[in-house]
């Protein structure tokens, strides 16, 4: 298998919200986000999937040493052989795919975080810079741009922690901030007992405000002369603040389940920003 047919795959198979926006990208492009989103993937996959710590840990130092390896002209896995030729062209450094990795080591030393300014750290590695790198990739040509690719990471970040609050305490990680769970009156043992009180509605919609308020800013952020190019992403915030607007609907069922979208609603909702520039 080719490379690129390799990340073209491991993009697909995820089912991501962001695979859609991938679509209308130019093919060039196209192939360097879709390779640089492959890696992501493999990272965050190393955390996920393994759970012996100890071999988590030795994944995770392997591909350091592989993207290390890469930028200097020797990569042997297939996410980076298709990353690499493109890398130069788009902006993307060495030090951005440490920085994925650093927030992904993250999750193996820490579970759980006091307060906002904590997670914003660890949404910065794990989301921030794959905005910044994103932007790049879609063609930006304002370095104000690259503060906007912040914050909508941010915006994005929280979405999925609302979304996979259930799923991530059974897998003994709880990204909502200490402190916010103690101003709500929250227990830990009742998300993983899956114990939904008015408390836990009134924390999580605490939670989506943020967000919420985060993509407006992020939105507000984005210049003008950037807007065409940042199509991808705001046919990603399109998707996931429709998603974010779902969960709360559904009155924050995300203990015992998973929301989402249906495939062929987002891509609808990439294709109505594609065709007429404005975010759900």
């Amino acid at each position: 298998m080719k490379p690129e047919q390799y990340v073209q795959q491991k993009a697909a198979a995820s089912g991501s919200s962001f695979y859609y926006a991938f679509l209308f990208l130019p093919q060039e492009r196209r192939g360097a986000i879709t390779a640089f989103y492959a890696f992501c993937r493999e990272i965050d996959d190393v955390v996920d999937d393994v759970t012996d710590p100890g071999v988590a840990h030795t994944k995770l130092a392997w591909w350091r040493s592989e993207v290390a390896r890469s930028f200097d002209g020797g990569p042997t896995h297939p996410v980076m052989k298709a990353l690499i030729p493109l890398a130069a062209t788009y902006r993307i450094e060495e030090r951005h795919l440490q920085a994925v990795i650093d927030g992904c080591q993250m999750d193996l030393a820490q579970n759980r975080y006091l307060d906002f300014p904590g997670l914003t750290q660890y949404c910065h590695l794990v989301a921030g810079i794959v905005g910044e790198v994103a932007a790049h990739i879609f063609g930006q040509t304002e370095a104000a741009t690259t503060a906007y690719a912040h914050k909508l990471g941010l915006a994005f970040q929280l979405t999925n922690i609302i979304r996979d609050v259930g799923e991530d305490a059974l897998r003994g990680r709880i990204y909502l901030p200490v402190c916010e769970l103690q101003q709500f009156d929250v227990k830990a043992h009742e998300l993983l007992k899956r114990q939904y009180s008015e408390r836990f509605t009134a924390l999580m919609q605490f939670q989506t405000e943020r967000a919420l308020a985060l993509y407006d800013e992020a939105l507000a952020m984005l210049p003008e002369v950037d807007r065409r190019t940042q199509k991808p992403g705001l046919m990603m915030a399109s998707i996931y603040r429709t998603l974010l607007r779902e969960i709360a609907a559904d009155g924050y069922q995300v203990l015992h389940q998973r929301v989402s979208l249906t495939p062929l609603r987002k891509f609808w909702l990439a294709w109505k920003t594609q065709a007429f520039g404005r975010v759900a």
